[in-house]
């Protein structure tokens, strides 16, 4: 049985395929456009899931799609009702592409696919919560948080082993996703796309209730009650009727108007750390509740705000669960699994028998469509024997402060780059953060690097919670650096002495892990610098064309493909200027 799960038209498009429970494919819709947060009907994420299969739409039985748009533009018509006349212009520009897309999801489905069977569609938020059904609990709490689905912004409930039961929920406006973008937009950033920015930043503002400032400032925005339900005082904000989020109100609040370009002084520090610590409060307060009421010892987290790694590595310590886990994708593009999850698990009553714990589903070559592409652009290369070879040289380049584009596998599911499209370099090197950054990333200069570690390995050098969870393995769960190796390893130390963690087993990544090891033997510190495979502006590579275009426009000094290696420097006439590209 085949079931094709599908999201899109908000943010992150994604398509995902089952095969009798079974998660064989899974991709956004950016990685084939290359247009980040591609929103738009992920045909080609559609049609790899089918080509990996070697199958045709006529073998899908079910076609799912994560949320329900007449329930979603039911909410959006009130709240402009509600809003009137201040929402006439945002309702007028928004109008169309309900009438001509979102409201047409099953004619869009249909035509587009030449499908002719049922599409099913399940409220947003319990595609979140599905994400308990690729888990290794048989039974859990669960909790999703985001911006809004249909209607709602939070919700709690129960999994038990194909049964999701949701049981309360906080409904939009109230929102804590969009309390966060808002303080992001506020911040100079954009929303729904650059949130971890505010969470990286955080780290430099004043982390002290007491002494922040702003703290007591936002918690005038914000009522909560111990059971962790809280309410937000509009008037601070214009989401609910305008094209924006900061209100005059809200800029008063913060002594000066939304940042433009201006340079982010220690005011816009300490409101990110404000807007941090508020949100870790609101979450744990949440957390404790669900605990108390569910006695659940497992936590399913889910909804775009599962991504804010920082809080995610505070949750043991803060409260009474003792195992967490989120899949590789969190947020909106994970509901295609959501959806077609809960299909075969709970709608159809399968058994559950799979375990989400592979996050290498996307796209893959063989090392035959490499060289052809190599060969036919004329690209100067030389090809590694065997594994073993592989392993020693790109570990010696790494400690010698190369620059490593790492392409292999199939493509990452998710926004994190795992070790299949990322590029590496060695932590141990003070300079490697600045390198990177204005050399290949393109970015700003406060955003930390993550480390990577083998499993076996984390204990010794991050203070992880023990057992380590399973979400390190998908870069999300941020750990203090024990103190002994922060200036041993200053490139993945942030400024707080923490790092964004990924963990990696053997049997998951045999390759990848191997390097880390053999990169040990030769610094003695079993760490690398993992950062996504991409520049600034533009989705993780996908392709080996997006890789080898990658590399030509940065610092990056070698891309290792399968068993072929390309240095940068033998390829000069492929060079482009990827700093103007980034400002252009």
């Amino acid at each position: 049985m085949y079931i094709l799960g599908i999201s899109c038209y908000y943010h992150d498009a994604s398509a995902a395929l089952l095969k009798d429970g079974k998660i064989v494919a899974a991709a956004q819709e950016e990685r084939f456009t290359r247009k980040k947060h591609d929103t738009s009907f992920p045909i080609n994420s559609i049609n790899y899931c089918l080509k990996s299969q070697n199958i045709s739409v006529r073998n899908i039985d079910y076609i799912g799609f994560y949320e329900k748009p007449i329930i979603k533009f039911e909410r959006v018509l009130s709240q402009h009702l509600d809003m009137f006349p201040l929402s006439f212009k945002t309702f007028l520009s928004s109008t169309p592409s309900w009438l001509n897309e979102k409201l047409r999801v099953i004619k869009k489905i249909k035509k587009s696919l030449k499908y002719n069977k049922d599409v099913l569609f399940i409220e947003h938020h319990l595609a979140h919560a599905a994400s308990f059904l690729i888990s290794p609990f048989k039974k859990a709490a669960i909790v999703t948080i985001d911006g809004v689905g249909e209607w709602t912004t939070t919700t709690y409930g129960v999994g038990n082993e194909e049964e999701i039961k949701l049981i309360k929920e906080i409904k939009f406006p109230h929102s804590l996703g969009l309390l966060y973008s808002t303080l992001t937009a506020y911040l100079g950033f954009s929303v729904n796309n650059s949130e971890y920015k505010v969470m990286g930043l955080s780290a430099y503002g004043e982390m002290d209730k007491n002494k922040n400032p702003y703290y007591q400032k936002l918690k005038k925005i914000i009522d909560v009650r111990e059971d962790g339900s809280y309410k937000l005082d509009m008037s601070y904000f214009v989401y609910h009727y305008a094209d924006r989020m900061p209100s005059k109100k809200l800029c008063g609040l913060l002594d000066g108007p939304v940042r433009k370009n201006e340079e982010i002084t220690k005011r816009y520090k300490d409101i990110a750390a404000a807007v941090q610590l508020i949100y870790e409060e609101v979450l744990f307060k949440i957390l404790n509740y669900v605990y108390k009421e569910t006695k659940q010892e497992n936590l399913i987290l889910s909804g775009g705000c599962a991504l804010n790694s920082v809080a995610n590595g505070k949750i043991v310590k803060n409260t009474k669960f003792k195992r967490i886990w989120s899949q590789p994708d969190p947020g909106d593009g994970g509901t295609s699994i959501g959806v077609a999850s809960y299909i075969y698990n709970t709608i159809l009553n399968n058994k559950r028998n799979y375990v989400l714990s592979n996050p290498y589903l996307g796209p893959k070559f063989t090392a035959e469509q490499i060289k052809d592409f190599l060969d036919r652009n004329k690209i100067k290369y030389s090809e590694f024997k065997d594994e073993k070879e592989i392993v020693k040289k790109v570990a010696n380049l790494i400690y010698k402060n190369n620059v490593v584009g790492w392409f292999f596998d199939g493509m990452e599911w998710g926004p994190r780059a795992l070790g299949a499209r990322s590029i590496l370099s060695n932590p141990c090197n003070p300079k490697m953060q600045d390198v990177l950054n204005l050399k290949v990333k393109h970015r700003e200069k406060f955003r930390p690097f993550a480390p990577v570690v083998c499993e076996d390995d984390a204990l010794k050098y991050f203070e992880c919670d023990n057992p380590i969870p399973e979400p390190t393995d998908f870069m999300l769960m941020v750990y203090p650096i024990k103190k002994q190796w922060q200036k041993k390893i200053p490139a993945v130390t942030h400024v707080d002495g923490s790092g964004r963690l990924q963990t990696i087993r053997k049997e998951q990544n045999h390759l990848y892990y191997n390097l880390i090891k053999e990169f040990g033997k030769i610094s003695g510190i079993p760490i690398l610098i993992n950062t996504s495979f991409n520049i600034r502006g533009e989705p993780i590579v996908c392709t080996p064309f997006d890789a080898y275009k990658c590399m030509m426009g940065t610092g990056i000094d070698y891309l290792i493909m399968n068993k072929f290696l390309i240095k940068r420097e033998e390829n000069q006439k492929h060079m482009w200027d990827s700093e103007k590209n980034a400002r252009d």
